[in-house]
């Protein structure tokens, strides 16, 4: 018991640290709970023990969840052309770039290089939502729009890996029709249960949506899938039922940012082996410049296309580089089958970080819409047009 406290007393210090540190210096807490755990990770090496492997775990679905509940019907309605194109070639340019690296470049075998393709091919909601958040973007047309295209570039990286890799048995079909069963009734039910317990201090509100999600994540997870996808697609049906009750946003928030999600992201930095970054650095350099490099050319002449404003098109093309959750997650699933070796894991998942600070980084320093910018998304001829 004594050693479960001290391990707690650890992962939280980190968290508080991280904390401060971004309150200091103005930068996402994501990002620098990412450089804190990968400096704890090189330098202490915390013990990553199961109770911490379900917070983070837990506090992903979550993040996920309510990034999904910011994408209101009527943000998907306005952006749903922009929405679609974006989010698909974010996901195809830089699957088929880094696909093709690895197998005719590096000379990896197809399905590790299907694993490479489908780790650099994300788009990490948890960290573009956690940015969006701290810098009141998630209100603006701009922070719906790019949460919207995460999602598709998501969709499409899970329906890849499912196509490419999943065996379909019947624990996979029961998942898929208990989801689609739930996502056609949660909304009026949610409405339902939400106007009966009306606030009560018991919170049961919070607990209703935290059992939605865990059971959908066992049944994600029991059919070879990952529990951040039913998360998302439940955070978007119940978006307008949450709207309407932005004190119940607010309180998640709250319990999710301060508990569940430094865990997520320390974690995540924790793992990261700065040895093996720089015996491997120019693998990881190819790797990084695959994914951005194939996000950049494949978004930003779309945003030309769409009319976006210099600045909003290059603050899009940097946020939507970023890489995590996904990432991560097809970088295991490829490890746990044997499809990779460790020392490939090691080269996905370092570059997959990095994907998710240096964009970030360049993206809150020099391209985030301030003041009026943040309400025009558009050039209209003449001028520039508000959204």
């Amino acid at each position: 018991m004594e050693q479960l406290w001290s391990e707690a007393l650890i992962w939280i210090g980190l968290a508080l640290i991280s904390s401060l540190i971004s309150l200091r210096i103005g930068i996402s807490v994501a990002l620098v709970e990412l450089i804190v755990g990968i400096t704890a990770g090189n330098i202490y090496r915390p013990h990553i023990s199961e109770w911490v492997n379900f917070l983070a775990s837990f506090g992903a679905i979550v993040l996920t969840f309510l990034a999904g509940a910011e994408l209101e019907s009527q943000t998907l309605k306005k952006f749903w052309k922009e929405s679609l194109v974006l989010g698909f070639l974010s996901f195809l340019a830089p699957f088929a770039l880094s696909w093709f690296a690895a197998q005719f470049l590096l000379g990896w075998d197809q399905s590790a290089a299907e694993i490479a393709g489908l780790a650099l091919s994300t788009t990490s909601v948890a960290v573009v939502y956690a940015v969006m958040l701290e810098s009141g973007l998630n209100e603006k047309p701009i922070g719906k729009l790019i949460l919207a295209a995460c999602f598709v570039t998501d969709l499409g990286t899970v329906i890849a890996l499912g196509l490419l890799f999943t065996s379909f048995g019947p624990h996979f079909w029961i998942f898929v029709g208990v989801t689609i069963i739930a996502l056609f009734y949660l909304p009026k039910f949610t409405r339902f249960y939400l106007m009966r317990v009306n606030a009560h201090s018991s919170e049961p509100e919070v607990k209703y949506v935290y059992f939605v999600l865990m059971l959908l994540a066992f049944l994600a997870v029991g059919g070879g899938s990952e529990g951040v996808l039913p998360a998302y697609l439940v955070g978007m049906v119940l978006a307008d039922t949450f709207l309407a009750n932005k004190e119940l946003i607010r309180r998640m928030r709250a319990t999710t940012f301060a508990l569940l999600t430094p865990f997520y992201f320390l974690k995540a930095g924790s793992l990261v082996d700065l040895q093996a970054v720089f015996a491997s650095l120019g693998l990881v350099v190819l790797f990084f410049f695959s994914k951005t490099l194939a996000k950049f050319f494949g978004l930003y002449p779309a945003g030309v296309a769409f009319r976006f404003t210099r600045r909003v098109n290059v603050y899009m093309n940097l946020m939507m580089s970023t890489g995590l959750t996904f990432g991560t997650i097809s970088a295991l699933y490829g490890l746990t089958h044997g499809i990779i070796d460790k020392e490939r894991y090691s080269i996905l998942v370092v570059t997959v970080i990095l994907t998710a600070i240096i964009p970030t980084l360049l993206a809150q320093a020099f391209f985030e819409p301030k003041g009026r910018e943040r309400e025009i998304l558009f050039e209209a001829k003449g001028g520039e047009k508000n959204v």
